[in-house]
């Protein structure tokens, strides 16, 4: 299983905050998650803005972090502060 989990104004959009996926499904990277995220169509499209930021395992990384059984995943925009 991968826990994947989704903040701030991504939850809003989704209407949840979180999910586990099967590693069945063979990613390899976070962007491979995404992608098959993506693939869902209408809100979920939220999650190919440009500024997305993600963390795997409480770490910010890269979209090409690549992913293990059992990782957890964040998806979250970029804060700002003024």
């Amino acid at each position: 299983m991968i826990r994947v989990q989704y903040f701030a104004r991504y939850r809003e959009a989704l209407g949840l905050d979180g999910e586990q996926l099967s590693d069945s499904q063979g990613f390899a990277t976070l962007d491979d998650l995404r992608q098959h995220l993506l693939a869902r169509g209408g809100v979920w499209q939220v999650l190919a803005e440009q500024n997305l930021m993600c963390a795997r395992n409480q770490e910010l990384c890269s979209l090409d972090e690549p992913l293990s059984e059992g990782d957890e995943v964040a998806f979250f925009p970029t804060v700002t502060g003024g």
